[in-house]
């Protein structure tokens, strides 16, 4: 009986001891993951470090434990910003769209907007392709300066418009220049006016403008040639477009009378 005894008090030992073993485990446990700050900290260490995979599940650990944390926020903005750097263009926009919807007020959100602009912006390939994500990088960035004016990345939203709109401005500068070679002169004339009207910003502007004055010129239409081409130097009088309108008007034609009124104008 005594030695019955003995061996109850040692289980009775052991398991305690063991009990004990195993709440200071989770005790343990629990002080890591009680702090989200440290998990941020310690996916932004990996995601550093080049451990997308690892640091991914860091942040989706972090938004399980703590869902209603500042931390936790900033973990869905990282896993996009994760996507965005893996070239995983829709995952990213998919996951920013779903930050805005849930958190439309948070203090991040222009940061959020400019990175769907980002993602449409940098799968932009070719300017000579009627490609939608030029309209879909210029509405995006649209968005970060209408909805943040005065946020730090509506500054390179601006710069970054002006890109986009000198790609879409090539587009249609390379099509014209087809329908001129091609003689269609029309059609040539709506591609130029679009360069002018929608993107006189861009580099492409003073071409626009030569091209215009060689489209009327070849369809016989001298003085409306020699009114873009006095547009063309008021504007641009140093521009080498301004001199080739100037000698194509000079050269090509006869009339005296039509080279006094250039001379006249310029």
């Amino acid at each position: 009986m005594f030695n019955n005894l003995v061996i109850s008090i040692l289980i009775s030992i052991f398991v305690i001891s063991c009990t004990k073993s195993q709440i200071v485990e989770v005790s343990d446990n629990e002080n890591v993951i009680r702090n989200p700050e440290e998990i941020y900290v310690s996916a932004m260490d990996s995601f550093i470090n080049e451990k997308f995979t690892e640091a991914k599940e860091e942040f989706e650990i972090l938004q399980k434990l703590y869902p209603l944390s500042n931390e936790s926020i900033k973990a869905e903005i990282m896993i996009g910003f994760l996507f965005y750097v893996q070239m995983n263009y829709d995952e990213a926009i998919s996951q920013f769209y779903k930050i805005i919807q849930k958190y439309p007020s948070h203090k991040d959100m222009d940061y959020v907007y400019y990175m769907i602009a980002m993602c449409n912006y940098e799968q932009i390939e070719n300017h000579e392709l009627d490609g939608a994500y030029n309209d879909y990088a210029l509405e995006s960035f649209n968005q970060v300066i209408l909805r943040f004016p005065e946020s730090e990345y509506a500054k390179d939203s601006r710069q970054k418009i002006i890109l986009v709109k000198t790609n879409k401005a090539a587009k249609h500068m390379a099509i014209g220049r087809y329908y001129l070679k091609e003689k269609k002169y029309t059609s040539a004339l709506n591609r130029f006016k679009v360069i002018i009207d929608e993107y006189s910003m861009t580099k492409f502007t003073p071409e626009a403008l030569h091209r215009i004055v060689e489209t009327y010129f070849a369809m016989g239409m001298i003085d409306e040639s020699i009114e873009t081409a006095s547009v063309l130097g008021h504007n641009y009088p140093n521009s080498i477009w301004y001199k080739y309108s100037y000698e194509l008007i000079k050269l090509e034609n006869d009339d005296k009378s039509i080279v006094e009124k250039l001379k006249k104008i310029f």
